[in-house]
């Protein structure tokens, strides 16, 4: 288990001193924007238009870079914050949610990383993932596997979810020295296909929505079950323990009957889905979990015993 969900004073989930260094580099940009205006000011010549749009440039561009500075230094709650503004939330935080259900033995560590970092990209809430990537690689989610997560729920929550996740990660890996040794080729081999299971879920979508959105359909079977599922950096099982960990976190009760069935049938156990419900209640919400929960029941009930 990670230290610092077992030190009562750890930071949550500030990882080293980000807005500290966002504020600082707000500072450093209005100098050397001063300074840059002054030496343009210096060389150009005088009354010359490419001077004159140079100058005005240089004022935006500051601003732009600045704004986002100062953006990422409000980006990441610290425990401190928690403590100044509602110290029943830091309570909560370190007693039930870090303290109590992350050592619930239900489920392992590793995998509660996987659906809380599922739940936090599919919700796009990237302030949080610094802390829960370094979780997660402490707690056995190796980089390949995290760099497969992010590229899956491009997919299953949007491409801007996934890119703002994969900004985060970089820093992360960055700054525990994790390079491309470490990551899954781009098209690696795929694993082996289940051609009838396959055929038949292809037949079912074509027949239900081919006249409607052929380029979906298309898509969902080139590219989604023909190719991202069969990456082999994920497995299968966590695979689907993403994708249902994205589906619960997002509200997307329609979708959760078969990707269910298919984590099932890729190895997650009844017990372990209540478990990973259990966390996504705390990190997708009360309401989407307990809309989940009827179809999660229908799911256990037809299943063979």
């Amino acid at each position: 288990m990670h230290e610092d969900m077992q030190r009562p004073g750890a930071s949550w989930p500030v990882v080293g001193q980000a807005g500290l260094g966002a504020v600082s580099l707000v500072n450093a940009l209005a100098v050397l924007g001063a300074a840059a205006a002054a030496r343009l000011a210096s060389v150009a010549p005088q009354g010359s238009h490419r001077q004159e749009h140079r100058m005005k440039s240089i004022p935006a561009a500051i601003v732009a870079v600045s704004l986002t500075a100062a953006m990422a230094a409000q980006a990441e709650p610290s425990q401190e914050d928690l403590h100044m503004v509602a110290p029943a939330l830091e309570r909560y935080t370190q007693e039930t949610l870090l303290g109590g259900v992350w050592k619930r033995p239900g489920l392992s560590a590793r995998d509660r990383s996987i659906v809380t970092l599922a739940a936090l990209i599919a919700r796009n809430q990237a302030a949080e993932l610094p802390f829960y990537l370094g979780l997660a690689l402490d707690s056995g989610v190796r980089p390949r596997e995290i760099s497969e997560i992010v590229t899956h729920l491009a997919f299953y929550s949007g491409w801007g979810n996934a890119v703002a996740a994969a900004a985060a990660a970089r820093d992360i890996f960055a700054a525990r020295g994790i390079g491309g040794d470490q990551l899954p080729a781009a098209s690696p081999a795929l694993l082996p296909l289940d051609e009838t299971a396959e055929a038949q879920r292809a037949a079912r979508v074509g027949e239900q929505f081919d006249a409607i959105a052929p380029g979906v359909v298309q898509y969902t079977t080139d590219v989604l079950f023909r190719d991202l599922w069969l990456r082999p950096d994920l497995a299968p099982r966590d695979r689907s323990l993403v994708t249902v960990g994205a589906l619960v976190a997002n509200g997307q009760v329609a979708q959760i009957p078969y990707h269910l069935n298919r984590a099932m049938d890729n190895g997650l156990t009844q017990s372990q889905a209540a478990e990973a419900l259990t966390q996504l209640a705390f990190y997708a919400g009360w309401p989407n979990v307990f809309s989940a929960l009827p179809v999660a029941k229908e799911v256990f009930e037809k299943r063979p015993r």
